[in-house]
């Protein structure tokens, strides 16, 4: 979001940053979920009216069909037109193109911040209407991805006034060169609000999680709402520090994209989140083993394959998230299923004493 603010602004990457920090999570400090599920409402439909903009921008290189497209695309870089590039980082093969994204997509829709979501519903009534809209939108927000292409069409070499640009400078370039001033402003109030739709959602969960799961336990009385409130606003504001340090690092000395950085500490979130999230939801009497072997196997598992270059996808500078997060869910399903042949006849005979009780 920095990236596509400071320069319209003018602006400084650090201030803009602190900015949007404050702003985002002091809202979601003081108004929860119930201002979530209308800004999140509102930006879902300028989200909408952005994305049918940019993906209309580049109706004029569809001139001569389809094939035509492919062909301009195919003089600037014969891998563009293809499903892999052996050349790339991140998109080298079906492994990790396909089947990689294929597993992390199971686990994010498990995920707290999406299962809020439905949680909003008024009644079981709109479940149809909900799922139908969020296929329709879904399909159309993945369209945008067309924009890339338009994007390097209008800009072969990458480069803006003679300067090459950073990864993450791209789309805003794009922006800021084909748009006039009032589109622009309304395709980058877009583009933000992609981003805080996300970011709210992590910050809510997360502070949740941490509060509830991890502080409140720890006390050995019970302890007053208000204080509840007090302990979770402390939390969002270590959050919010915590968010500023690592995003600054990363605008200082990015590492290929800011997408690296943030799939690397969403997936592993993901993965650790997966299990427990899926037996709450498909099972009724488990023993707790089983989801916490399946976390600290989860994120074992990922920091290791990441951090320690375990395989062939994750060495050298650039490394891909997706394969580890992969790697680590995969672990984690089948450390869970171990875990449950192993209690399952202990978790029968505790059940069996409550109905008996």
């Amino acid at each position: 979001m920095v990236k596509v603010i400071a320069p319209a602004l003018q602006a400084s990457e650090l201030y803009v940053l602190i900015g949007l920090v404050v702003f985002v999570f002091g809202y979601t400090m003081y108004g929860g979920a119930n201002s979530m599920a209308y800004t999140n409402a509102f930006q879902a439909i300028v989200m909408g009216v952005v994305a049918l903009i940019l993906i209309f921008s580049g109706t004029g290189h569809f001139d001569g069909g389809l094939s035509a497209f492919w062909g301009k695309l195919n003089q600037i870089d014969p891998m563009l037109s293809k499903t892999f590039n052996p050349t790339s980082p991140i998109f080298r093969d079906f492994f990790e193109v396909i089947f990689c994204n294929f597993i992390i997509g199971l686990a994010i829709v498990c995920q707290p911040h999406i299962i809020t979501r439905s949680l909003m519903l008024r009644s079981s009534k709109d479940i149809n209407k909900y799922l139908a809209i969020a296929i329709v939108v879904e399909m159309l927000f993945f369209m945008v991805l067309f924009v890339g292409l338009f994007a390097r069409l209008d800009m072969p070499d990458l480069t803006l006034a003679g300067k090459k640009l950073p990864m993450d400078g791209i789309m805003s370039a794009y922006v800021l060169e084909r748009f006039d001033t009032g589109v622009g402003l309304l395709v980058i109030f877009g583009l933000l609000s992609a981003g805080l739709s996300t970011l709210e959602g992590l910050v809510q969960s997360v502070s949740t999680t941490v509060t509830n799961d991890i502080i409140l336990p720890s006390f050995k009385s019970e302890i007053s709402e208000d204080r509840k409130k007090l302990i979770n606003r402390g939390v969002i504001m270590l959050l919010a520090v915590i968010a500023i340090t690592v995003s600054y690092r990363q605008l200082v000395s990015p590492n290929l994209s800011v997408a690296i950085l943030g799939q690397n500490g969403v997936y592993a979130f993901f993965s650790a989140a997966f299990m427990p999230v899926l037996l709450g939801i498909f099972t009724k009497n488990i023993h707790k083993s089983v989801p916490i072997t399946s976390t600290i196997v989860a994120v074992v598992v990922y920091f290791s394959t990441y951090y320690g270059q375990l395989s062939f996808y994750t060495t050298g500078v650039i490394r891909n998230p997706a394969v580890a997060g992969t790697y680590a869910i995969l672990a984690a399903i089948l450390a869970a299923g171990i875990m449950y042949l192993f209690t399952r006849n202990k978790t029968n005979i505790n059940s069996q004493k409550i109905i008996n009780a």
